[in-house]
């Protein structure tokens, strides 16, 4: 028999687990919890402080990756609908990370066109998944060397999976976390 792993770890930070009743109130999709445990541990092991999120949501996944920053760490995300950026903001108060994250409301594709960011050590993608592929060549060149890319739930897309995990600016690899998570490092 399988041990019940999540019984097994710590409880998540009390504003975690208040977005993820919220969510499941309003009927918000989220990403898993072992994805947010996934993200909050590659945070910390990378000390990663400058992360740009497509997909905000209520500002779970965000939220994970903030409280695993160091200090000085950043992370700008994008939720096109500004009601539920309202509400990934005020989560982020009661966390007191609100400092350390911008949220833009506007259409992702449009903002990553122009991302002024660059030598990013994380890029995470949520949610509109029929975007993906178009998002992938975007946000490559903003990775450093070494910087991760991981879109979640992505196995829906054949197409995409396969171009992910054949792309020539990446080592990649699928993780069996929700429908599937696809980890690339820039490696040119």
């Amino acid at each position: 028999m399988t041990p019940d792993l999540e019984a097994l770890q710590r409880p998540p930070h009390p504003v975690l687990v208040e977005i993820e009743e919220r969510a499941a109130a309003d009927r918000v999709a989220l990403i898993s919890r072992p994805m947010g445990r996934f993200l909050s541990t590659v945070v910390t092991a990378m000390q990663a402080n400058r992360i740009l999120e497509v997909g905000t949501a209520y500002g779970y996944s965000t939220l994970w990756m903030a409280l695993a920053q160091p200090p000085a760490g950043r992370i700008w995300t994008i939720e096109h609908e500004a009601a539920r950026a309202g509400v990934a903001l005020d989560f982020f108060r009661r966390a007191a990370e609100d400092d350390y994250i911008e949220v833009f409301t506007t259409p992702a594709y449009d903002l990553l066109e122009n991302f002024p960011q660059r030598n990013l050590d994380i890029v995470f993608a949520a949610g509109d998944d029929a975007r993906y592929d178009d998002y992938l060549d975007l946000v490559i060149p903003m990775l450093k060397l070494s910087g991760l890319v991981i879109f979640n739930d992505c196995v829906r897309d054949a197409r995409f999976t396969r171009r992910f995990l054949e792309h020539p600016s990446l080592d990649a690899t699928l993780l069996p976390i929700g429908a599937g998570a696809a980890l690339g490092a820039r490696r040119r």
